[in-house]
């Protein structure tokens, strides 16, 4: 397969990239040594739909979800996974209410040396 750090991805057209995802699916069925039918059944779609996939032609992404799925290939989807991120400000602001530094705990209703002489 292609090494993805080299591909253009931007300056790709939309067929260009679904002609390679085809590519992809069919190398990882080649790989597994399965035949169209064989996979096609294993994911619930027609062997002429799967066909249309590996050539390059338009799919749902519900196929092509379902095709990753029977060969173990989900895990390209990982680039899709969206993480919270926090910004510079945000964090700086967080930091700042931080503490600092410990305190004593406060000292309510005992009689301490300043207490005594306040009561007195």
């Amino acid at each position: 397969m292609i090494e993805n750090s080299f591909i253009k991805w931007t300056s790709m057209s939309d067929k260009a990239v679904v002609e390679l995802i085809g590519k992809f699916v069919r190398h990882h069925r080649m790989e597994q040594n399965r035949t169209q039918d064989e996979l096609s059944t294993a994911a619930g779609i027609s062997r002429s739909t799967l066909s249309l996939l590996e050539r390059g032609g338009t799919v749902t992404i519900t196929t092509l979800i379902q095709v990753l799925r029977v060969l173990d290939q989900l895990s390209v989807l990982n680039e899709f996974e969206v993480k919270d991120t926090i910004s510079p400000l945000a964090l700086a602001k967080l930091k700042k209410k931080k503490r600092q530094r410990a305190r004593r705990k406060s000292q309510k209703g005992k009689t301490g040396p300043g207490k005594l002489w306040k009561q007195m």
